[in-house]
């Protein structure tokens, strides 16, 4: 079992950064790869980016490629998401949560929300105009 908690979310003006993280704890030796997604209210929860446990490969959704930066700091077993200039439409409660073992490594397969075993509660992030 692992434990997720995001941490980082609150308020900001359009244009402004936000960093959040993700503490993991128990099993953690089982984590390979860590994801964030977020769901605005209504919407599907949407795939953001996704990153290894070195740190070393990452991958990102269009949207927010070039704007958010996803890391890694093993040691502490945290994932953070970096956030710059935000925009009204990112507004939503954003999620971590660890790719399932023993999936393929594909695109499809990483933002694929199913294939993620475990989440955080998530944290509201609100960006006003």
């Amino acid at each position: 079992q692992v434990q997720l908690v995001e941490s980082g979310g609150g308020l900001v003006q359009a244009g402004g950064s936000l960093r959040l993280s993700c503490a993991a704890s128990g099993s953690t030796d089982t984590i390979y790869y860590m994801g964030w997604f977020r769901q605005a209210p209504g919407l599907d929860r949407q795939f953001l980016a996704v990153v290894n446990y070195t740190g070393t490969d990452s991958y990102y959704a269009d949207s927010v490629k070039g704007r958010f930066t996803i890391s890694r700091e093993d040691a502490k077993n945290t994932v953070y998401l970096q956030m710059n200039s935000l925009k009204p439409e990112d507004t939503a409660v954003y999620y971590c949560a660890v790719f399932g073992p023993g999936l393929p490594l594909t695109i499809a397969a990483v933002t694929g929300q199913h294939n993620y075993r475990y989440w955080g509660r998530g944290t509201q992030v609100t960006v006003s105009s």
